[in-house]
């Protein structure tokens, strides 16, 4: 007997991560050339060895970190987080304003599961982040296209035009994921008036503002009296600290918001792990420098991807910032075929734009996202090095 199966989880396609990895199988990698891994955007290091002895200094001292915490998260974390936005970005943000999740993508699956149900709509910017169209898919939600353009920057005139009466969100990630391009603040404004308007939630992913490359806040949104009418802000530990094994995210919006999002979190993680939030506090408190430090350093390899990708004959850089260079390659071969030869052929591993945008979309079979946010200056010289060396035939 076969075992009943969602039809909207058997219509979801799966983790490109995943599949790439399984690309990689099987295949040796001489020692003088080994594989250079761009396909995804998670540091490799370890967190600074302060955060790491916060955390393991708790973990045999605080009996309580053992233990089920608030749904919400920490107090001292959330307030923390509300005071600390509330300078960075200009405006007023109470603990009450705050949540902890399970990670960034927890914190965006709390909130359109709180916004959106099977049948409705959200709107995505393309290329999108494949784990927020992955969610909408199984949860029954219409993921309608809004194409960014040549530049990356979605258009809200052009959102406008793709509202209608199931519309319940629009989504947008700056820094962009895959993209990398950074939003002005003057299209964030555009598109939180357009939410306001149109009685939508206009969710706003900034897992990558620790390396946005702009002085000050990237946006004023929270300087906006009544922002909790349509702004909802997510953002991710796991970049800035390098938590991504102990999954902390942070959810900013309306209290009334916040106490439907408790019960997603109720039900699907009960609350979000003690140590990782423990040590997210202990960096806040003790790491801006070090921060800032890591900032420089991303902003000098994107400068090196910047100047040298575009150099490489037939090669068309369309977005660069924070993790990610998004580019056009010159090969005949459709993006998804370019990638899995590029692993025998150069040693790369990446990931074609087809994960990135609809099937129906001809762009993405021209497109490449590189994750160059682990490689030193030498390593992206290596990768510019394999990917101009290539022999293969072109458009």
């Amino acid at each position: 007997m076969t075992l009943p199966l969602s039809p909207f989880i058997a219509a979801t396609e799966a983790p490109p991560v995943m599949e790439a990895r399984r690309w990689i199988e099987g295949v040796t990698f001489p020692p003088d050339r080994p594989l250079i891994n761009v396909s995804q955007a998670a540091p490799v290091d370890p967190p600074p060895e302060g955060l790491r002895a916060a955390i393991a200094q708790a973990a045999p001292n605080d009996p309580a970190a053992h233990l089920y915490g608030p749904v919400l998260g920490l107090p001292d974390l959330r307030a923390e987080i509300a005071r600390q936005w509330s300078l960075a970005y200009g405006g007023q943000i109470a603990p009450s304003d705050v949540a902890i999740t399970q990670g960034c993508n927890q914190a965006f699956c709390a909130v359109l599961a709180t916004v959106a149900a099977a049948g409705d709509e959200v709107l995505l910017p393309t290329p999108w982040y494949f784990n927020h169209k992955m969610w909408l898919d199984m949860q029954g939600v219409r993921a309608v296209p809004l194409p960014a353009g040549a530049d990356l920057v979605p258009d809200p005139d052009h959102a406008a035009r793709l509202i209608g009466p199931r519309t319940r969100a629009i989504v947008l990630v700056t820094p962009n994921n895959p993209g990398g391009v950074e939003y002005p603040g003057r299209i964030l404004r555009a598109f939180l008036e357009l939410a306001r308007a149109r009685g939508l939630a206009l969710v706003v992913d900034e897992t990558y503002r620790d390396f946005d490359a702009r002085p000050g806040p990237p946006h004023d949104l929270f300087a906006d009296p009544d922002w909790r009418d349509s702004f909802v802000h997510l953002y991710s530990f796991s970049k800035a600290y390098r938590l991504t094994g102990h999954r902390v995210g942070a959810i900013v919006a309306d209290a009334a918001r916040l106490a439907e999002v408790e019960k997603f979190l109720d039900t699907v993680a009960i609350c979000p792990g003690q140590l990782g939030q423990i040590g997210a506090l202990w960096g806040m408190r003790n790491l801006s420098q070090w921060v800032a430090g890591e900032r420089a350093e991303i902003l000098a390899r994107r400068a090196a991807i910047a100047e040298g990708l575009p150099a490489l004959p037939g090669w068309r850089l369309l977005g660069c910032g924070a993790y990610f260079a998004y580019a056009e390659h010159p090969f005949a071969l459709p993006s998804a075929e370019f990638a899995r030869r590029l692993v025998a052929e150069a040693g790369v591993l990446l990931l074609p734009g087809s994960m990135f945008t609809p099937a129906d979309d001809p762009s993405g079979a021209r497109q490449v996202r590189i994750a160059f946010a682990n490689l030193d200056r030498a390593g992206i010289a290596a990768l510019l090095d394999r990917l101009g060396g290539l022999a293969l035939p072109r458009r």
